[in-house]
This record gives structure tokens, C-alpha cells and sequence, in this order.
């Protein structure tokens, strides 16, 4: 009879334990989600500089700004905004930022930088 007065005082020991375990196990589930959201924007924030100096490079012949005038409108589309487009020469470099929301951690900016540009040969 005693082993069983031991094993009922416990008096919920167990449950408080689980409880405490699945809030920590939810807020680490939200910080993976948070850092995954953070992840994506970068990526798409460099595929949006990426086809930006693809497309400032494909008008290059009209002229830099109808080039740089092309990287924006495409950043704008992708849902970020173009920092800086330059050309030197046949070379484009464009530099894209995008906010992003972190949660708990506010808000942060993702930023992407991509060259286009002719083909160098080496000889």
C-alpha cells in the first residue's frame, strides 16, 4: 500500500513537465519558422538582383538608364528595391535590399548584389 501512496503524491509532476516541454518545443518551432522566412527572402532578394543585372545587361545598347530603369522594374515586381545600379563599360552590377519581419526580432534587411556582363575569355 505504500508504493501506491508514493506513486499518487506525485500530484501532476509529469503533466507540468510536458507542459513546459511542448511550450519550448513550440518556440523553437517558431524560431526555425522565423529563420526560414529570413532564409527565403535572402534567396529571393538575390534572384531578384540576379535577373535585374540580367535584364539592365540585355539594354544595355538603349542606354544605362533604360537598363537601370529595367533592373528596377523587375526588383519592384519581386517585392524588393533596387540600392544601386551601375554600369562601367558593358559591365552591370545591381544592389537589391528587402525588409523582412523576424518575429520577436523585428524587423531586418536582406541585401543581394549580382553582376551581368559579357564573357571574359581567358587565353
Amino acid at each position: 500500500m505504500t508504493a501506491r501512496r508514493d506513486i499518487a503524491a506525485d500530484g501532476g509532476g509529469a503533466t507540468a513537465f510536458v507542459c513546459v516541454a511542448l511550450a519550448g518545443l513550440i518556440c523553437l518551432t517558431l524560431l526555425v519558422g522565423q529563420v526560414g522566412g529570413a532564409v527565403v527572402a535572402r534567396h529571393r532578394a538575390q534572384g531578384a538582383a540576379d535577373l535585374g543585372a540580367l535584364a539592365a545587361a540585355g539594354l544595355l545598347a538603349q542606354g544605362a538608364e533604360a537598363g537601370c530603369a529595367e533592373a528596377g522594374e523587375i526588383a519592384r515586381r519581386m517585392g524588393v528595391r533596387v540600392q544601386r545600379c551601375s554600369v562601367a563599360q558593358w559591365d552591370v552590377v545591381v544592389d537589391v535590399a528587402a525588409n523582412v519581419s523576424v518575429g520577436v526580432f523585428g524587423m531586418r534587411t536582406v541585401r543581394a548584389s549580382a553582376r551581368a556582363g559579357p564573357v571574359e575569355e581567358n587565353e
